[in-house]
C-alpha cells in the first residue's frame, strides 16, 4: 500500500491462486477491491489437450481442484468434524475390496414442500478387513413415495442386508411404506438415545483413523459433511445424519435400542 501512495487515482493488480491465506479472505471482504475469477480451462485454446485431460482426470473432483481449477476458495472451518483433506484422503485410499456388509440409511424428511429438508439416503459397507466404505449419495427432496422407491431400488441392486431408519425421525412411516411396498426387504429401525454431535464424532474419529473410505466423489455429501459444526449449524443434515446411521450400523458397537424386522 505504501507504493501506491502518489497519482490520483492509484491501484494495484494481483493475480493468485485463491489459497485462504488470512491476507487473501482480507482483501476479498474489503468494499474497495474488485474480484474476477476464472477457471483454467476458460484458456483451454492455449493449452497442451494432454494437459487438459490429465488435470481433469487427476484433480477436478477434488479440493485442490476447485482451488487451483476454479478458483473457489475451499477453507477449512473451524470446529468441523470433517474436513476437505481429510475426505479426499479417503477417497484416495478406496479400494475395491469384498464387502462383508451393506445397508442403505435413510434419514427421511418429516415433510414435503419447497422448504422441506431432504430426505438422507446413504449407501455404505465394510470389508472383511473392518474398512467401511461408503459407496453412494442417493439422497433427494420430494415425496416419500418417491425415495422410498429410491431406497428399494438399491437395496435390490446391490443386494443390500437391510435399510436401517431413525424411528425417531419418522422411521415408522419408512417401515410403513416398506411394508406397503415390498415386504421382503430387511429393516432395521434405530432409536437415537444420544444427541447428534456424540453420534457423529465416533464417526469422524473413524475417518482421521483411515478407518472410512469413499468410492467415489458425492460432493453434496462432503459439503455437508465440511459445514457442520457441532454446537452452531442450524440446518438439517440430512446427508450427514444417513452417513452416521450407515457407518453407527455397520462399525460402531453401540447402545441404541433397536428392533428388527423380516418381511
Amino acid at each position: 500500500m505504501f507504493c501506491l501512495r502518489l497519482g490520483r487515482n492509484p491501484r494495484v493488480i494481483v493475480t493468485t491462486t485463491p489459497r485462504p491465506t488470512p491476507l487473501l479472505k482480507r482483501l476479498t471482504k474489503d468494499p474497495h477491491v474488485v474480484v474476477k475469477k476464472g477457471s483454467t480451462f476458460e484458456n483451454a485454446k492455449h493449452l497442451a489437450k494432454p494437459f487438459l485431460g490429465y488435470m481433469r482426470d487427476r484433480y477436478e473432483k477434488s479440493w485442490l481442484g476447485r482451488q487451483e481449477l476454479y478458483a473457489d476458495f475451499v477453507e477449512e472451518k473451524e470446529g468441523a468434524l470433517w474436513t476437505p483433506s481429510l475426505l479426499e484422503r479417503a477417497r484416495e485410499a478406496f479400494q475395491v475390496k469384498p464387502l462383508k456388509r451393506l445397508v442403505i440409511a435413510i434419514d427421511p424428511a418429516v415433510s414435503h414442500g419447497n422448504h422441506s429438508d431432504e430426505t438422507g439416503i446413504i449407501v455404505a459397507g465394510i470389508t472383511l478387513e473392518g474398512i467401511g466404505v461408503v459407496l453412494e449419495d442417493l439422497s433427494l427432496k420430494g415425496p416419500a413415495t418417491l425415495w422410498i422407491c429410491k431406497a428399494i431400488e438399491a437395496y435390490h441392486r446391490l443386494k443390500a442386508d437391510c435399510i436401517v431408519a431413525e424411528v425417531n425421525m419418522g422411521g415408522e412411516l419408512v417401515e410403513q411404506l416398506l411394508r406397503n411396498y415390498d415386504s421382503s426387504i430387511s429393516y432395521k429401525a434405530v432409536h437415537a438415545t444420544r444427541n447428534k454431535i456424540l453420534r457423529a464424532e465416533p464417526i469422524a474419529s473413524l475417518y482421521k483413523r483411515g478407518k472410512v473410505w469413499h468410492a467415489a466423489y458425492l460432493p453434496e455429501l462432503e459439503a455437508q459433511l465440511c459445514s457442520y459444526i457441532p454446537g452452531s449449524s442450524s440446518k438439517s443434515p440430512d446427508r450427514l445424519d444417513a452417513l452416521v446411521w450407515a457407518l453407527t450400523e455397520l462399525m460402531i458397537d453401540t447402545e441404541l435400542k433397536y428392533k428388527i424386522w423380516v418381511g
